[in-house]
This record gives structure tokens, C-alpha cells and sequence, in this order.
């Protein structure tokens, strides 16, 4: 028995769904093109070498990452970067599910949560490193140390936000506490557990890369300070590109995941904005 239930949402005509995608595409990619513009004629027209062309940026980030440094630095990086956030998102939710559930003792953690989460991630990388090492352990843990607490708070909020109604219905069909969380509670919470999980994946990424600045000899981080502190002004920027890229990338997953989980959520928005 599914509490939440799908909204039907009558389809736009094809014409309107290709105009409406052609209209998404030109504003995702007028704004970007605009800069590089600009960029590329201030460029020209400066004379300090720490901000070469697009051209020369783009020379150097083929020459930079499409090679050997793909396997060395990139795809640890990214390996390092999915685990974290993995592992932010299933601990994040699963707590905030116990934490939400469980009035007595959300009274007794909120304390606890409150001023962990006030505690900046990279001031821990220090800590972390002397217990763990200069190890992807370590680099992972000041991951999860910064990206949980979006999830694990949005989490808490969300089922806290359950609707009363519904859960006095759910208790007077005798679900059991698998079943209500299930169809009542996760739906309940999904949109604001999703809206934790957009959050984390940016904390996530900027950690990565903090984590890899210290203690490291690889990764995306250790590259680009490398490229700064020996005045390899392109190659710095080809790498922060890249990094730009892959925020980008994850985005895109974001969005795709978004759209597939909070399906029923959008539709009753469109509904009411129809």
C-alpha cells in the first residue's frame, strides 16, 4: 500500500518540449560563451602573464590532463570524491532516518550535531592525518567529516516535517515500521533529503581538493598547487577548468537522479502552478 501516490501530469506537445529544451541549452551555454569572450579580449589586451587566453588554457588542459595524468591524478581524485560522497549520503540519511524517528533521542544529539557541524572539515585534516596517514583514507574521512551534515540535518527536518495526518492514517492500517517508513516517511522527506544531498556533493567536491592540497602527492588538488608554486600559470588554470567541469558533471547526474526520485513531487508542482 503506497500512501504517496503519483500525479498525472497531461504531456506537452513535442514542438513545446523541443523549444522548451533548444531555449534550456542556449541559456546554459549564451552565459559561458559571453565570458569567454570577454575573457579572450581582456586577455589580449592585458600584459600580466597570470591570465592567459582561453586558447592557451584550453592548449594546455589537452596537454595537461588528456594523458597519463588522467590515470594519476584525475581518476583517484574522482574514485576518492564518489566514496566520500557515497558514503555521506547512505550514513547521512540512514542516521537522520534513527535521529528523526526517535524524539528522545533528537533531544539528546541536537546539542551534539549543533556544534559538530559548526566545526570547519579542513581544520580536522591535521587531526585525521596524524591518526590515519597521508592515505585516501584519511583524504575520504575529511570528506564524509564535511558532506554528512547536510544530508544527516535535512534528513531529520524531513521526517520531523511528516505529515500528521498521514501518520495517524498509517498507524490505523497497522503498517509496520518497515512499511511506514517506506511509503510514508522517505516520500515525506525525499525532497528536502535530496535538497541535502545537493549540498553535500558541492561540500564534497571542495573537500577533495582541500584534502588533496595537504599530505598528498597526487590528486587534482596537489596538481594545481604544483602547477601555482611553480608559476605554470596555464596548466593551474587548465586544472581549475577541469574542475569546473566535473561540478558541472555532477549536476547533471544531480539533476537526472532529482527528476526520477521526486517525479510525483514535481508533477504536483507543476499542477499547482498549471
Amino acid at each position: 500500500m503506497t500512501l504517496y501516490t503519483s500525479t498525472v501530469v497531461t504531456p506537452k506537445p513535442r514542438s513545446r518540449r523541443w523549444a522548451k529544451l533548444g531555449s534550456g541549452i542556449g541559456y546554459a551555454l549564451g552565459f559561458p560563451l559571453l565570458l569567454l569572450v570577454i575573457w579572450g579580449v581582456w586577455s589580449s589586451f592585458a600584459t600580466t602573464p597570470f591570465f592567459p587566453s582561453p586558447l592557451v588554457i584550453a592548449e594546455a588542459f589537452v596537454e595537461t590532463w588528456i594523458g597519463p595524468a588522467l590515470v594519476s591524478d584525475v581518476l583517484p581524485s574522482l574514485g576518492r570524491l564518489v566514496v566520500g560522497a557515497a558514503l555521506s549520503i547512505v550514513v547521512g540519511i540512514v542516521a537522520g532516518l534513527v535521529i528523526g524517528l526517535t524524539r528522545w533521542l533528537s533531544e539528546l544529539l541536537e546539542p551534539t550535531l549543533e556544534f559538530f557541524r559548526a566545526i570547519p572539515p579542513p581544520v580536522l585534516i591535521p587531526i585525521v592525518a596524524v591518526l590515519l596517514g597521508p592515505t585516501d583514507s584519511m583524504k575520504i574521512v575529511v570528506i564524509v567529516a564535511g558532506s554528512l551534515w547536510p544530508v544527516l540535518l535535512n534528513t531529520i527536518d524531513g521526517v520531523r516535517a511528516t505529515d500528521s495526518v498521514m501518520t495517524e492514517t498509517a498507524r490505523s492500517f497497522a503498517l509496520t515500521p518497515g512499511e511506514r517508513i517506506r511509503y510514508l516517511v522517505l516520500p515525506a522527506a525525499s525532497p528536502r533529503i535530496m535538497t541535502g544531498v545537493r549540498q553535500a556533493l558541492s561540500i564534497a567536491l571542495i573537500l577533495m581538493v582541500i584534502s588533496e592540497m595537504f599530505y598528498s602527492s597526487s590528486g587534482l588538488g596537489y596538481r594545481i598547487v604544483f602547477f601555482q608554486r611553480n608559476y605554470l600559470i596555464a596548466e593551474m588554470w587548465s586544472g581549475i577548468l577541469l574542475l569546473g567541469l566535473i561540478g558541472v558533471l555532477l549536476a547533471t547526474i544531480f539533476g537526472f537522479v532529482e527528476r526520477r526520485v521526486l517525479r510525483w513531487y514535481h508533477g504536483i508542482k507543476e499542477v499547482e502552478r498549471a
